[in-house]
C-alpha cells in the first residue's frame, strides 16, 4: 500500500495518502503490507508506534481503539485527525479480520505494550510462522481470534503458550488433525482461557465454527 512520499504525510487534517497495495511478494505470497521504509520511520519518529499500529491498522479495512474509548475508529470515519489527536494514548484493540495481512505486516503492530484485543479471524494469508510473533504481546494481551485462517495449523497454535494472560482464545474452523484433542491442548496450555472452537466430540480435520467466532468485535 502506498503511504505517500515522507514529505506529503502529514497536512492540515492528519495523514493524507489513501491506502493503496504496496511492495513486493515473497515467496508467492501475499504483497507486503507495510509502507516504504523511510516514511515508516517518518511516521514512527513523529507520532509513535500506537499511531503507525493505527493508521496502518485502518489502511488495511480494520478498526482500532485506544484506551479510554468505548468507540471502535473505522477506516470509513473521518479518522486522521482523531488518531493524530490520541498520539500519546495506547492502542488497547485491533481488528484487522479478514485482512490481507502477513508475516511482515506484523512490524507494524508487534511494538505495542498494551493491546489486550487482537482479531485475526479470517485472515487469509496469516500462517503459523506469523502467529509465532504474537509472543511479543504475553503480558497485555486478554483476547485473541484466529478463527477461520486457512494456513495455521497446531504448530502455529503451540506457539501461544506464551500469552499466559489470555482469557478467550477463537480458533473456529482452524484446520487441524484432531480438534478435540488440540482443545484439550489448549486448554492445558493456556489455563483460565476459555476456548472456542473445536469441540471436544470432533474427529475431523477442522475445528467446529460457532456463532461467536471471527465476527467484527460489537463497537
Amino acid at each position: 500500500w502506498d503511504w505517500g512520499p515522507p514529505t506529503c504525510g502529514v497536512q492540515e487534517e492528519g495523514l493524507d495518502p489513501a491506502p493503496q497495495v504496496w511492495g513486493t511478494e515473497r515467496l508467492g505470497q501475499a504483497p507486503h503490507f507495510y509502507p516504504p521504509p523511510r516514511y515508516s520511520r517518518f511516521l514512527r519518529d513523529t507520532y509513535g508506534d500506537n499511531v503507525v499500529a493505527a493508521v496502518f491498522t485502518l489502511s488495511c479495512g480494520g478498526g482500532v481503539r485506544f484506551e479510554g474509548q468505548e468507540h471502535w475508529i473505522r477506516p470509513e470515519s473521518r479518522w486522521r485527525p482523531e488518531v493524530l489527536r490520541l498520539r500519546d494514548v495506547p492502542v488497547v484493540a485491533l481488528d484487522l479480520s479478514g485482512s490481507p495481512l502477513t508475516y511482515d505486516g506484523l512490524d507494524n503492530l508487534v511494538p505495542l505494550t498494551q493491546l489486550q484485543h487482537l482479531d485475526l479471524s479470517g485472515c487469509p494469508h496469516l500462517d503459523d510462522w506469523a502467529l509465532g510473533r504474537l509472543h511479543v504481546f504475553g503480558n497485555s494481551l486478554r483476547e485473541l481470534s484466529v478463527a477461520r485462517c486457512p494456513h495455521i495449523t497446531e504448530r502455529g497454535l503451540a506457539t501461544l503458550h506464551h500469552l499466559q494472560e489470555l482469557q478467550r482464545l477463537d480458533v473456529a474452523g482452524v484446520r487441524v488433525p484432531s480438534p478435540g484433542l488440540v482443545r484439550i491442548l489448549l486448554e492445558e496450555m493456556l489455563p483460565g482461557c476459555q476456548i472456542v472452537g473445536m469441540d471436544l466430540g470432533d474427529s475431523a480435520g477442522t475445528g467446529t465454527p460457532t456463532s461467536s467466532g471471527g465476527g467484527k468485535p460489537p463497537a
